[in-house]
Formats: C-alpha cells, structure tokens, sequence
C-alpha cells in the first residue's frame, strides 16, 4: 500500500470516528462559608479555570468550617475552605486524614478579616466604653475552637479579660447581623461581608482583628486524604486553578479595595456566587490578604493549637507540621511561577 492510499484510508477512518470526545469533568465538592474571601473560588469557576482542569466544582454551603470535619473523614467532601479550628486538629489527631495545602486568608496590618462589632445602644448608652466592658456581654462567633477563637483571646487579653467572662454564642455570620439588630446578642465577630453589613445595620465597629492579632492565619484550603489520594494530578490542578482566580483577585484590588474595571469584573463575580447582593456592600470595604502564592503563616497556627490547649479544645497528640502537606503547592508554584501583580 501506497504512502498516499495509507493516508487516505486513515481519513477515511478518523472521517468516520468523528471529532475526539473530551473526558467528561471530575465532580469536585467544595465546602464555604461564603464569605468574601471565597472569592478565588467563585473566579476559578465563573472563568472556567477548574474546568480546564477538567473540575466540575460543586460548592456546599457550612455555617461554620468546623462542620466539614466529619465530612472529610467519611470521604463525603473533598475540598473545603476550612479555618485553623481545634475541630480540625482533633480530627486530625485522631487518624483522620485531612491535609493544610494552601492559605485562603490571613490578617496582616491593615488587612482585617474579622471585626467585633458592637450594638449601637450599648456604646450610647455608656455600658461600653472599653474593652473591659466585654465582661458579662454575650458575644457571638462562628463556632467553638475555631480561628476567631483565637480573635477573641486576643481581645479580651486586651481589656484585662479571659473567655470566662463572657458568653459566647454561636451562630453563622449572617445569622449575627439579624442577632445583633434583634438585641439577642450584645457583640459579634462576623467576617467580611457581613462585618460591614452589621455596621451598616447600626452595628459600632470596636476593633479589627489585624490590630489585635496581625499576620493571623485565619483559613486555609484542606483536602481531604481521600481526594489528594484517588487523583494527585487532580488535586493539583484544583489548586492551580484556585492560585489563578486568586491572582486574577489580587489584580483586582488597589489598596485592598476592588478599583477600575478589574475591579468591578471580580465585584460582578462575588455578587452571583456569595450570599450578598449588593455590589456596593463588596467595594465598600478592605478585604483580608489572600495569598496569591498560597503561603501559610505556619508560626500563627502554632499559637492558635496552643491556645487550644490551653482550653482543653484539643485532645491527643498532634502538631501542626502533621496537618501540613505542600506537594500540591510546589508542584503548582513550578508551573505557575511567583506572583507577579498585572498592572
């Protein structure tokens, strides 16, 4: 057979067989909070980076990242955006496989995540004037042991208090601005959005936690042992596709705030995903550091697992090193290179 009959019988063939069918994507499910910082998620889907990957995200909604513990353990969630909770480290302690591969969010100067806002009638009133006054207050975060744990030690040790002195209730942080505006709590630590959305509601904003605990890791990306298990090279393309929505965020922002049409492009993004939907609410205030390199402070998550010692939060023995795993992070960082911000 001819050169030239071969190679028309091989288009005849491939004619026939029609055009190549890509894989069908991999389901994916993600666990949020849906706050702000869920952002380089909300891009890696919209702009159909996890689907270059061939992801199909599925995104489950918690009250608090503490509740996806369980799930990581039955093999039931794959990914979540999970703070740095004594839940986390007792899971982990107990032979559940749950691995720390990349940061979500952290607090340096200037770049708050969380503010303890107060109710408007107890400032006028003269009941708060400062942190002391937290004594007696019932206050209401995310969930037992989680990073705002962390938060709140950090702000009653300020006013010359322990957590004893004061009750703390637990609740979602939308829940917290209709309990703060129904007198049902006396102050909260909601994240952003919903920070500025409780001042907004008449809330008085009384300190952010960058000025009280900079450089906080507050969350991070966790995988579960079975998914970075079953497919390594996917669970590296989830990662990379994140860092890219995560830096497609960086670009966007001017001072921590959305500026200029990148800005409004990403404002856009967060309006169809998260629970707000208010453009204004998004550019109205400065957001907390996501890492476009996914570095993790690891020196703050020591001292958040030490705290949680010391609150009998954390039984058994484990560290923080045990819960980390970078293989997935470098593997993406040599593909995708530092951080270099597009201008």
């Amino acid at each position: 057979m001819t050169a030239r009959r071969l190679a028309a019988l091989l288009g005849v063939v491939l004619f026939l067989a029609g055009p190549a069918q890509a894989a069908d994507p991999v389901d994916v499910s993600v666990g949020l909070t849906n706050s702000a910082t869920d952002v380089g998620f909300f891009i890696a889907d919209k702009r159909g980076y996890f689907a270059e990957e061939g992801i199909r995200a599925k995104f489950i909604q918690f009250d608090s990242a503490a509740r996806m513990n369980a799930l990581f353990g039955s093999g039931d969630l794959d990914v979540g955006a999970g703070g740095m909770s004594a839940g986390l480290y007792n899971a982990i302690a107990r032979g559940i496989d749950i691995r720390i591969v990349a940061d979500k969010n952290s607090t340096p100067p200037g770049r708050s995540s969380q503010k303890l806002v107060m109710r408007k009638d107890l400032v006028d009133s003269g009941r708060y004037r400062t942190l002391a006054d937290l004594k007696g207050m019932r206050i209401a975060t995310s969930a037992p042991g989680t990073a705002a744990m962390g938060t709140l030690v950090k702000i009653l040790e300020k006013g010359g208090l322990k957590r004893s002195d004061v009750e703390e209730v637990h609740m979602s942080f939308s829940q917290m601005v209709l309990a703060l505006r129904n007198k049902a709590v006396d102050a909260a630590l909601p994240a952003e959005p919903q920070a500025t959305q409780a001042i907004e509601a008449g809330g008085v904003r009384i300190v952010s936690d960058d000025e009280v605990y900079p450089n906080h890791q507050i969350s991070a990306v966790l995988y579960s042992g079975a998914f970075a298990k079953r497919n390594p090279a996917l669970a590296q393309g989830f990662l990379r596709a994140y860092l890219r929505g995560v830096r497609d965020h960086n670009d966007s922002l001017v001072d921590g705030k959305f500026t200029g049409p990148k800005g409004d492009a990403v404002v856009e993004i967060l309006t169809q995903y998260s629970l707000v939907k208010d453009p204004a609410v998004h550019r109205s205030f400065i957001l907390s550091a996501i890492n476009p390199d996914g570095t993790l402070d690891v020196a703050s998550m020591k001292q958040d697992l030490r705290l949680f010692r010391e609150a009998g939060l954390v039984q058994g023995k484990v560290d923080v090193e045990q819960g980390v795993d970078l293989t997935f992070l470098d593997a993406v960082l040599k593909s995708l290179g530092p951080y270099k911000h597009a201008h």
